[in-house]
């Protein structure tokens, strides 16, 4: 008989104690590795060959990771269309921010919405009128209020050098935050940090409709002389582009939501459609790196385009022919979107 109860090991112990060694290792290999590149590797092609050199160590070096790399294969081969996309999508978004890094000028179509910001900022200043700027009724975590949030930024250094005023009433706490630490950087950024106004960035309401009837009352008070509603809306969209609209100012409205887009396109002077909205951050701040990515998703797009037709094409063929070399390529089209 035992006289002290049995000592049991949890069942997940090995694997907690195998993700630990992990994170271990790679905290280990990190540091190395930046020692390393500091010393002898500057340029970013080196960085990416010591990076996924330190990922293979780390991958041998640790027992847990190694035994499954064994047992089950580095690779999963039923997903290696989606490994060839990748690296398809992944080179032409490198090649496009290399190309814009060295100066190589980049055709973007000219957004109308985005051609006015300034003119509407200028506008608003002869005025002496203030700006409205709503970044939608989302949380800070989705992406379309990240977009906004990005605009604003840019927007907030026009409205500095202008010595205008801005006022972001928000829905959500977190977003009020954010908008405050952007704006200010912004301010400060554009030789302004005097001219910021903390309080003109406030919390309203978490309700819908109490939002919607908040800001429309600030609209018919204030009487801004340009209106933003850029970020994620629902059915106050019209609403708020109706109030903007009695009083004669000029609107920019933008939203990834389809329903909304009917409604910022009949009450405001320019609506950003879609991934308008995403890319006018690049658009506007003509920063490299996030041209060059704007243009490398063009390029997948393009590229998914042409692979899309050759498979009709190839399909067509092959069902008139009936020829095994049509059916062959075909077969390797459609291979790449299974």
């Amino acid at each position: 008989m035992h006289l002290c109860p049995t000592t049991r090991i949890p069942r997940g112990l090995p694997q907690t104690i195998g993700l630990a060694r992990a994170v271990f290792a790679i905290a280990a290999i990190s540091t190395s590795a930046r020692a390393v590149i500091a010393l002898t590797a500057p340029s970013t092609w080196a960085r990416a060959v010591f990076a996924i050199a330190a990922l293979f160590t780390l991958l041998q070096v640790d027992p847990v990771l190694a035994q499954a790399g064994t047992e089950t294969g580095w690779i999963n081969t039923d997903r290696t269309q989606a490994l060839v996309l990748g690296i398809i999508l992944t080179g032409a978004i490198l090649l496009y921010v290399v190309l814009a890094s060295a100066g190589r000028p980049l055709f973007i179509r000219k957004i109308a919405g985005l051609e006015t910001v300034e003119e509407a900022v200028g506008r608003a200043t002869e005025m002496g009128k203030p700006i409205l700027y709503v970044p939608g009724l989302n949380d800070m975590d989705e992406v379309q209020t990240i977009a906004s949030m990005n605009l604003l930024g840019h927007l907030a250094t026009i409205i500095a050098g202008y010595d205008s005023r801005l006022h972001v009433p928000v829905r959500k706490s977190l977003v009020m935050s954010v908008a405050r630490e952007t704006v200010q950087q912004s301010y400060l950024s554009a030789g302004r940090p005097d001219a910021y106004q903390e309080d003109d960035i406030h919390y309203v309401s978490d309700a819908q409709f109490a939002y919607a009837a908040a800001v429309d009352g600030i609209i018919v008070r204030e009487k801004p002389a340009a209106c933003f509603y850029l970020g994620g809306f629902y059915a106050e969209s019209l609403i708020l582009a109706e109030t903007g609209n009695s009083i004669g100012a000029i609107q920019i409205a933008g939203t990834a939501r389809p329903p909304q887009l009917p409604f910022f396109v009949a009450a405001c002077d320019y609506t950003l459609i879609g991934e308008e909205l995403f890319a006018a951050s690049a658009y506007l701040s003509k920063e490299p790196r996030m041209l060059g990515s704007l243009k490398g998703q063009d390029a997948g797009k393009g590229i998914a385009i042409v692979f899309i037709l050759a498979g009709s094409a190839l399909a067509t063929l092959e069902t008139v022919t009936g020829s095994e070399s049509v059916r062959a390529f075909s077969e390797i089209v459609l291979w790449l979107f299974r």
